[in-house]
């Protein structure tokens, strides 16, 4: 799969920054028969953002302004057919205090009704992130009630050993329980892992789509497509992250 050149990135000690916004492709310049469209769920802190750079640009970007849902689009090769495939990345959910429903904000909600794919992901570091996958899947599965969901489940941060807090079997119990495949990956470590995990999930998309257009499923929730980042603003918040950096370098 060839995928479009990689940001510019700028270290300053051990933090760095992604400061040109990943391009999007004007909608008319889309593959018009087919679109995969994949949103990117999950806890806090979990490494959502840097699996999809990863994914996107095959580099690993440590640091990042709180999640804002930024909506990344490709033209990618899949299996011989070009496709356009869109990123949707989420703010984070987190349990409610009974452990057993989700804090789950309306973007998230238009996510997840517009997505025809979906990558739950927790770290293998955190526990809590790990027991928000099954509810997560749940409040997935009441927006669509019926029909097929292309889901995969990913552990991340498979470098960081040592703090494991969630087994393998575990992980794998869980995606097949939920009905998909485990993939334990290292944004920070591993591109291979990660591109693995995001080709699977494009590729039953694609299949589920067959020969349509992607146009979204009948039935569930009628809610609005997530709009896509507004680029003079994120522009704004990198010049922000720039200039705060060079006053920190300034003032030692």
């Amino acid at each position: 799969m060839r995928l479009i050149e990689q940001p510019r990135t700028m270290s300053s000690g051990s933090s760095n920054f992604l400061l040109v916004p990943i391009p999007e492709y004007p909608v008319l310049d889309c593959v018009p028969n087919k679109n995969v469209k994949i949103v990117v769920l999950g806890a806090s802190n979990v490494g959502k953002t840097a699996l999809i750079v990863r994914f996107l640009t095959k580099r690993f970007i440590g640091d990042y302004e709180a999640n804002t849902g930024a909506l990344y689009s490709r033209k990618i090769n899949l299996d011989g057919e070009q496709v356009s495939l869109q990123v949707q990345d989420t703010p984070c959910v987190s349990l409610q205090d009974d452990a057993e429903g989700l804090y789950c904000q309306e973007q998230i909600n238009r996510s997840i009704y517009w997505a025809d794919g979906y990558v739950l992901v927790f770290s293998i570091t955190d526990l809590n992130s790990y027991r928000t996958i099954q509810p997560l899947y749940q409040h997935v599965r009441r927006i669509h009630p019926s029909g097929n969901i292309p889901v995969i489940i990913v552990g991340n941060k498979s470098d960081l050993l040592r703090a494991r807090q969630v087994p393998d079997h575990e992980g794998k119990a869980l995606a097949d329980e939920l009905g998909g495949p485990y993939f334990e990956a290292s944004a920070r470590e591993n591109h291979e892992s990660v591109q693995a995990a995001f080709l699977h999930l494009c590729q039953e998309v694609s299949r589920a789509l067959g020969g349509g257009n992607g146009e979204k499923r009948k039935g569930g929730l009628h809610l609005a497509r997530p709009k896509s980042p507004n680029m003079q603003e994120l522009k704004r918040r990198f010049r922000q992250v720039l200039s705060s950096k060079v006053k920190s370098a300034t003032a030692l």
